[in-house]
């Protein structure tokens, strides 16, 4: 068995990082930078669903809870 010295033992390891990082661009760092395709496709399986009818509990639909309601004094 031939063992990597030197330079060839740090392009094997390179390559090897590369090969990984090259293997997870398309399934983890693409859709994490650019969502637009996904939130399409979305929208598109969820066009003929009516949120209203199919929240459980009569619960109201979510809303972002930083929103503070402004009061009269200010």
């Amino acid at each position: 068995m031939a063992l990597f010295k030197g330079w060839r033992y740090t392009a094997f390891i390179g390559g090897f990082v590369g090969l990984i990082g090259l293997t997870l661009y398309p399934i983890a760092f693409s859709p994490m930078m650019d969502s637009t395709e996904y939130k399409k496709i979305q929208k598109e399986g969820r066009k003929n669903i009516n949120i209203e009818e199919i929240q459980p509990g009569n619960m109201k639909v979510w809303s972002d809870p930083f929103d503070r309601k402004k009061t009269q004094s200010e």
